[in-house]
């Protein structure tokens, strides 16, 4: 007999797309953790000038060129995969479960605390997400510290209403209140009993994020306002480059296509999860 699990991997062989969102996935991990071994030239990712090569076109020797101080930009575009993963670790560990259990005593206890928390929660979506976090990181030194604490300030809330919905549906279950008349009590219900049934949808909703935070970092980044130099940030190489446009077109157009590349096979992995696990997060 066929079981759910073997459906749902039966499932996601037959999605070609996701395959590739997870190979692309596992590549970008790769690389971040092998960064000094597999970049060409591991040096160029600190505080390193070669003006003998600066602006140097994409050729045999520094695949995607090289920046307005001769460093090699696939080498720091690589480096730069790990400042984002750290990002995306930092703000969805700590948003992730923040929300989520919110999300659960809102659904679970209802009345005054549902009130209470989903308010909150309307109240914080209100907010521009982006102008949230440019005022947060203009207050505070720009690092990729205070980056994770400016996006984590809201990105609480989409994990929140998410499980939010799905404990609401949970909660009028005959097996919840099976457990409850056996005498089990909120924390045993909540976290053996609702929190295993929201599991799908947390993995697709927090592969999805992680690509979205990742472009929030950068985005920061290329405002200024995000990891400083020289530690290689995407969105920093991208602001760089920007100023060189269109001659030295490669020095914007390459870290581009790498933010690109990480958030694409985020996005593709989380839509066939989505598809694997048969979860509407929308």
């Amino acid at each position: 007999m066929i079981t759910n699990r073997q459906r749902a991997l039966r499932r996601l062989r037959h999605n070609p797309i996701a395959v590739i969102g997870g190979l692309m996935v596992i590549s970008v991990i790769l690389a971040a953790i092998f960064a000094p071994f597999v970049a060409p030239f591991p040096s160029h990712a600190g505080a390193v000038v070669d003006f003998r090569h600066r602006h140097a076109p994409p050729d045999a020797l520094h695949w995607m060129g090289t920046d307005n101080v001769g460093r090699d930009i696939l080498s720091r575009v690589i480096f730069g995969y790990r400042v984002s993963l750290t990002l995306v670790a930092g703000v969805l560990g700590v948003a992730m479960p923040f929300g989520v259990i919110l999300g659960m005593a809102a659904g679970y206890f209802r009345g005054r605390t549902e009130f209470i928390i989903m308010r909150l929660t309307d109240i914080m979506l209100a907010m521009p997400p982006l102008v949230m976090a440019l005022a947060i990181t203009a207050i505070l030194t720009p690092d990729l510290g205070n980056a994770m604490i400016a996006i984590t300030a809201l990105w609480w809330t989409w994990h929140c209403r998410l499980i939010y919905r799905v404990t609401s549906a949970i909660v009028t279950e005959d097996f919840i209140e099976a457990a409850r008349l056996s005498g089990a009590s909120h924390t045993h219900i909540l976290l053996r009993e609702i929190l295993p049934n929201c599991m799908a949808a947390i993995s697709v909703k927090t592969t999805l994020d992680a690509g979205f935070v990742i472009l929030f970092g950068a985005t920061l980044s290329f405002l200024g306002l995000g990891v400083q130099p020289p530690t290689p940030d995407l969105g920093t190489m991208v602001s760089t480059g920007a100023q060189f446009l269109p001659d030295q077109w490669w020095e914007a157009v390459m870290p581009g296509l790498g933010v690109l590349y990480a958030i694409l096979g985020f996005n593709l992995l989380g839509d066939g999860l989505r598809d694997m696990l048969d979860v509407e997060i929308g």
